[in-house]
């Protein structure tokens, strides 16, 4: 029987890597965003895998779960519900939308206009949305797993800043090695191996391991070293957008997060370090002389890559 933490979590690591094989840094940090309470945004070309491991990580929670799939037509409505007239009772119900789920997919985040995109905001900070000046409470744990197709794409509406603040993480799939798609394409003979999921994790399980995360230590050293790549952001001359306050607390809350996945109760600068990328990729915006100079796509790698590197790591 599972019982420790470290034995929980390797245990649903295996189980969505059964299904995601040969991306193991990208189940790692789906994971630590479940850990740290906070949203996924899996942003990468049609067909690698990103609606693939939403739906593993969903199966691997038993907890409730909804797709959306957003098209140009789709409405607030859609995802949040709306009231509708009883006959019998001579009265407006409220029907839920899918929005009220413990995990909720929002597939091709994209390619809806940005007032249907703006109904998740309200949900993905605070938990609640309001409908016709009522507020309702989301279930907990409250998890949106996001795919976008590349901006460039046709079709794709840009998520604007403050949609993009609320993930706590972007991470790109990238194409799989020869010898991993030999293995896909063998997995899938005769069915996908996501039906052989089971959950191996309750809601209660999630909400007790989000608490524990938050107990993990940070000392005022790892702090000033995360503030002070912060405040690099705001300063550089390669950035025209630094980080916000939010993202500051991602990074807090995504570092005690990996350290738990890691089996400590403290952090270390290296988690603070190998987290930047993910968690201030989709929140910075990069001076447009900096990025002509690289391939589109690598800008915001590079540039938080080299503020970092500037920043003294503490002893």
């Amino acid at each position: 029987m599972i019982t420790t933490t470290t034995e929980r979590l390797q245990d649903l690591q295996r189980t969505i890597q059964t299904v995601i094989q040969g991306k193991p840094e990208a189940v790692h940090l789906a994971v630590i965003t479940l850990l740290a309470g906070g949203h996924l945004l899996l942003e990468d070309v049609p067909g690698v895998g990103k609606t693939t491991l939403a739906q593993t990580i969903a199966r691997s929670l038993a907890c409730s779960f909804q797709r959306v799939q957003f098209t140009s037509d789709l409405l607030p409505s859609d995802i949040l519900g709306l009231s509708i007239f009883n006959q019998q009772s001579s009265r407006f119900e409220f029907q839920a939308g899918p929005i009220f789920a413990n995990v909720v997919l929002a597939d091709e985040i994209n390619r809806t206009t940005p007032k249907t995109q703006s109904s998740l905001l309200e949900a993905m900070a605070e938990g609640r949305v309001t409908i016709e000046n009522q507020t309702y409470e989301l279930p907990r744990p409250f998890l949106v797993l996001a795919t976008q197709n590349p901006i460039e794409h046709h079709g794709t509406y840009p998520l604007p800043e403050s949609q993009l603040d609320r993930f706590l993480m972007r991470i790109r799939m990238g194409y799989p090695s020869p010898d991993n798609e030999r293995r896909i394409l063998r997995s899938q003979t005769l069915r996908h191996p996501i039906d052989e999921i089971a959950p191996v994790m309750s809601a209660e399980d999630v909400l007790e391991l989000q608490d524990e995360a938050r107990r993990v230590r940070v000392d005022d050293s790892l702090l000033d070293y995360l503030l002070n790549i912060v405040q690099a952001t705001r300063t550089s001359e390669l950035l025209d957008l630094g980080v916000s306050p939010r993202g500051s607390l991602a990074l807090y809350r995504a570092a005690q997060a990996m350290a738990l996945s890691e089996d400590r109760d403290y952090c270390l600068a290296d988690d603070i370090k190998r987290l930047v990328v993910p968690v201030f990729g989709h929140r910075i915006v990069v001076n447009s002389r900096y990025s002509s100079r690289l391939r589109r796509g690598e800008e915001t790698d590079a540039a938080l890559t080299e503020i970092v590197k500037n920043v003294a790591v503490p002893i």
